[in-house]
């Protein structure tokens, strides 16, 4: 039976200790921008997700507990191209976190980091996708947690919508979302256009409508840029020749002609393969898997 004299439960040594971490958090990490998930759908079949959305940042320090490099396989040279995948751990205190991130006044209901969040680290500007929130470690020193540790892999965008506020993570979405180019009538002015203002088109059966966010548009050429664009029903749609609104103003604009721009498949290599090894199995022979007869 332990000694009723001693105790490593005293509260006042958890709360120094918990303050220490703080303050070194403070003078040897990073302050990143923490991005909560709020997924839009579920495929439970699949135990997938429809692309999710991140309309939320918030600035936080985190210890990236990295010594040398970022973890993980590095730049890996493989026969489909080059991937990175580089990983890393960051560091947060619990009381940071609950009273910048888990505020009772934010839009997320966790009680802790979850999986699937976003870190975006200014400082190589770099985003990373939590994998595993680890809170048992370092393992009741004083019988208490002060941190998470967040393990963590660089992300890769999939059509996901953001709409954080930070214009260097918001520009991921334009710079790599599918989207349509839409040439319209005219774009009377500039100030009428605004990045997430919503245009809507009623179908020709009248039935549904289709939806798309603006990310970018040119008062030269009088096009307009629309992402994320669906229909009420989740089938497949596009726009079509006629007129779109816009909904925050109720403005129309006649729509000439749409261009399909897909971005994510830029740096595919089907076109390469085909043309490289078109003639590498000579289909002429009898058996051109093996040795020619």
């Amino acid at each position: 039976m332990r000694n009723i004299y001693f105790s490593d439960k005293v509260r006042s040594e958890q709360n120094l200790y918990e303050d220490i971490i703080i303050e070194s958090l403070k003078i040897y990490g990073q302050d990143v921008y923490y991005l909560p998930r709020d997924t839009v759908g579920e495929d439970r079949i699949f135990g997938d997700e429809v692309p999710a959305r991140y309309n939320s940042n918030y600035k936080v320090e985190m210890y990236i507990d990295n010594i040398e490099g970022f973890d993980g396989e590095g730049d890996l040279f493989s026969r489909f191209g080059v991937e990175i995948r580089d990983e890393a751990t960051f560091v947060v205190a619990r009381k940071r976190w609950t009273s910048t991130v888990g505020r009772y006044d934010n839009e997320i209901n966790s009680v802790r980091p979850l999986e699937g969040d976003l870190i975006y680290l200014p400082m190589s500007k770099s985003l990373f996708q939590i994998m595993h929130v680890e809170h048992e470690q370092p393992f009741y020193q004083l019988s208490n947690l002060p941190v998470y540790r967040l393990r963590a892999q660089l992300f890769e965008y999939n059509d996901e919508d953001m709409d954080t506020g930070v214009v260097e993570i918001d520009n991921i979405e334009a710079k790599y979302a599918y989207s349509y180019v839409i040439s319209v009538n005219a774009v009377a002015s500039t100030d009428d256009l605004r990045v997430g203002d919503t245009f809507a088109q009623s179908l020709p059966d009248g039935i549904n409508e289709i939806r798309g966010e603006i990310s970018t548009w040119s008062h030269v050429n009088n096009t307009i840029t629309l992402v994320h664009v669906g229909a009420e029903d989740g089938e497949y749609h596009e726009f079509v020749p006629g007129e779109m609104v816009q909904e925050r103003l109720g403005k129309s604009y006649t729509i000439s002609s749409i261009t399909e721009d897909n971005k994510i498949s830029s740096n595919e290599q089907n076109d390469d393969f085909q043309t490289e090894f078109s003639d590498f199995l000579d289909f002429s022979e009898s058996n051109p898997f093996g040795d020619p007869s």
